[in-house]
């Protein structure tokens, strides 16, 4: 049902026989890039931030709806502005990868953001689907959904 509803937001042909294995090499080279996005999050590297997403990058949010890539790198350069200390952490075996046939796989996992606020450490584990798009031998970000906030 998941790839069902992915496949028509997205317009990709998913096909369900790919979806059930996970080859390690996919997951690994994904895990990989998924340590870079948010090594450069948590360090406010706009530059390899801004590599890392198609310049279409289609962010939909439960809370916030849908945004694009210049309102996402926008929002994370304001966020390190204001020095808020935002990390985020992958959850320990929470993510799922599959492969989308020539155009790059899915990652579905959960993650946690946490900063401090008012002497103390405030956290929140979300939810959040990633559409990674192959051209040649380079990753980046398409689709990002992010929910369950």
């Amino acid at each position: 049902m998941k790839f069902q509803v992915l496949s028509a937001l997205f317009g990709l042909t998913i096909s369900l026989a790919a979806t059930a294995q996970q080859p390690d090499e996919l997951f690994e080279k994904i895990a990989a890039l998924d340590s870079l996005v948010f090594t450069a999050f948590n360090n406010c590297d706009i530059k390899t931030f801004e590599s890392i997403f198609t310049e279409d990058l289609e962010f939909y949010h439960d809370k916030g709806g849908l945004t694009d890539y210049v309102h996402t790198i926008n929002a994370i350069k304001e966020n390190c502005e204001r020095k808020l200390g935002l990390n985020r952490t992958l959850v320990p075996g929470s993510m799922e990868v599959y492969p989308l046939g020539d155009y790059g796989a899915i990652q579905i996992a959960l993650h946690r953001f946490c900063h401090v606020e008012n002497g103390r450490e405030d956290c929140g584990t979300f939810k959040f689907v990633h559409v990674w798009k192959k051209d040649k031998e380079t990753w980046k970000i398409s689709r990002v959904i992010s929910y369950d906030h």
